[in-house]
């Protein structure tokens, strides 16, 4: 009989510690180093800070831990990102700067509350818990009862009870309670108060959940679902007027109510002015202290979240985005049903002979950047003012030398060869007259052998003993000029050919067989 009941409970045991941030930090491997760090530096009075400063305080932290023999391999950049993509750490944009803060989620508070329970157990049953719950069961009993008579008769008795203990004040005879159960009160209220902040994250999610789920409804309202959009359009903040918004309204206006404020602050004043308050640990007077502000500077922090949730959905209505996601859903919908309907047919790891190009980021190191020095274009001396002067002819043909291959100069030398030899080749033309420019006069003679370059006589200087020069070179395999050279070292079609560089040096390369022929006359 009870079978199916233990069955449910078990799946939804095994579904909450997947989806439970508090369950799956109490089980990590690291738990006590992750909830030991993370609850010294945000569950405190601090409850955000600044993604950068977090990672310099937690490196500091691993650092005395390696020294004291603990093995710690990650980086504390490293161990922050992993904290956040298992759900302990929430980063946020920072609104006073570029950066990002890092604060514990729900879940994480909610575990190191449980670690602290177990390290500094209190006391389970205490008078003063039991008489509040009695209390508070009472009030809602009475509130909720139709019957008026119960109402009166309870509010009589109260009555009753109140003029008594002010006729036993009166009289001397009603003296403060002991210290030990003003204590144990105190501690209790301690207690329930560590647990705010806890429910100040759980109703963050809460307002993050509904944003999406506004969002989603946005996305995928039709006709019927029409209301929507004329809601937002009409500028209604549908994350206000849900439940939780009116709800967080009514507790940040408790908040921010100046004279509930001034009085609370009064009453933790005198309370620890009391006797039985140095019985307190520095850090419990210093949250009973700040108590308020954290209830004022959280309720703030959830207002903005919820204005810009607000503003967010609005602007995605108003601008139409949403149109763009629903073609984007209706695409991946149509592919997920082509991809069904393909699966009985083509296997998901058959290679096809399709190529996609995707787009990348080349990942590389901070070290990498050269940063630009503008002291670096200054120049040491002030420019000169340099006189005009003549130069010659032969100093700028020498100057257009060194950037430009002087093709007139192996035009006269093939004119030249050929005006002795019926045919040359470039060998033979660079054995006549050796490269003056290197590498450069035999890619010169090879561009005018090819046709790349003509050698019309129009542009050559007449020769000694009239003779015609070529128009241009023939490779001796037959190969069309201007076509595709031969294949270097194919038998009968390369040659040899030598230059010398500016060290000195001499360079041999084989080359292809062209000759060059005298035009007839």
């Amino acid at each position: 009989m009870h079978a199916p009941g233990a069955y449910a409970r078990l799946l939804e045991l095994r579904r909450t510690r997947q989806e439970d941030s508090a369950w799956s930090l109490l089980c990590a491997d690291n738990a006590a180093l992750i909830m030991g760090t993370l609850g010294r530096h945000l569950a405190g009075e601090v409850r955000r800070i600044a993604a950068e400063d977090l990672i310099e305080a937690v490196e500091q932290d691993l650092d005395d831990l390696r020294s004291r023999g603990e093995e710690l391999p990650q980086t504390a950049r490293r161990y922050c990102a992993d904290w956040r993509s298992n759900g302990w750490l929430i980063a946020r944009p920072s609104s006073s700067s570029r950066g990002e803060t890092f604060e514990l989620s729900d879940g994480a508070l909610r575990a190191i509350q449980i670690a602290d329970s177990l390290t500094t157990p209190k006391s389970a049953v205490t008078e003063s818990r039991l008489a509040a719950i009695s209390g508070q069961l009472t009030d809602l009993s009475v509130d909720t009862d139709p019957d008026r008579s119960r109402q009166l008769a309870t509010l009589t008795a109260q009555r009753e009870a109140l003029h008594q203990r002010i006729e036993r004040i009166q009289r001397g005879e009603d003296p403060p309670i002991a210290m030990r159960d003003a204590v144990e009160r105190l501690r209790d209220i301690l207690t329930q108060a560590a647990e705010l902040p806890s429910d100040f994250g759980r109703v963050r999610a809460r307002f993050e959940e509904l944003n999406a789920t506004l969002r989603e409804r946005v996305l995928e309202s039709d006709a019927s679902q029409k209301h929507v959009l004329d809601e937002m359009f009409r500028g209604v903040d549908l994350i206000g007027e849900s439940d939780e918004g009116r709800s967080f309204a009514q507790f940040l206006r408790l908040v921010l109510d100046p004279e509930a404020g001034a009085a609370l602050d009064d009453d933790v004043d005198q309370v620890l002015d009391r006797d039985f308050a140095e019985q307190l640990s520095p850090a419990e007077r210093r949250f009973l202290r700040s108590f308020r502000a954290l209830l004022k500077r959280e309720g703030k922090d959830i207002q903005s979240s919820i204005a810009g949730f607000a503003r967010g959905l609005r602007r995605y209505v108003q601008s139409q985005e949403f149109h763009r996601d629903r073609a984007l859903r209706d695409q991946l919908r149509a592919a997920l049903t082509e991809g069904l309907t393909a699966a009985p047919h083509t296997k998901p790891f058959r290679e096809t002979d399709i190529e996609l190009q995707l787009s990348g980021v080349p990942m590389a190191g901070v070290g990498a950047l050269v940063l630009y020095d503008p002291g670096a274009m200054e120049t040491a001396e002030d420019p000169q003012l340099i006189p005009d002067a003549e130069v010659s002819l032969e100093e700028l043909r020498a100057l257009a030398r060194e950037t430009e291959i002087d093709l007139d100069e192996l035009r006269n030398n093939i004119s030249t060869t050929l005006a002795q030899h019926p045919e040359a080749s470039i060998g033979d033309v660079l054995t006549a007259f050796p490269a003056t420019q290197g590498v450069a006069s035999v890619v010169g003679l090879l561009s005018l052998a090819m046709g790349a370059v003509p050698i019309g006589a129009a542009e050559l200087v007449p020769m000694p003993g009239g003779a015609a020069p070529a128009e241009h070179g023939t490779c001796a395999e037959g190969v069309a000029p201007g076509g595709p050279p031969p294949a270097v070292g194919h038998s009968g079609c390369t040659e040899p050919v030598e230059w010398g560089a500016l060290n000195g040096a001499t360079h041999r390369a084989d080359i292809p067989l062209y000759r060059f022929t005298r035009t007839p006359d």
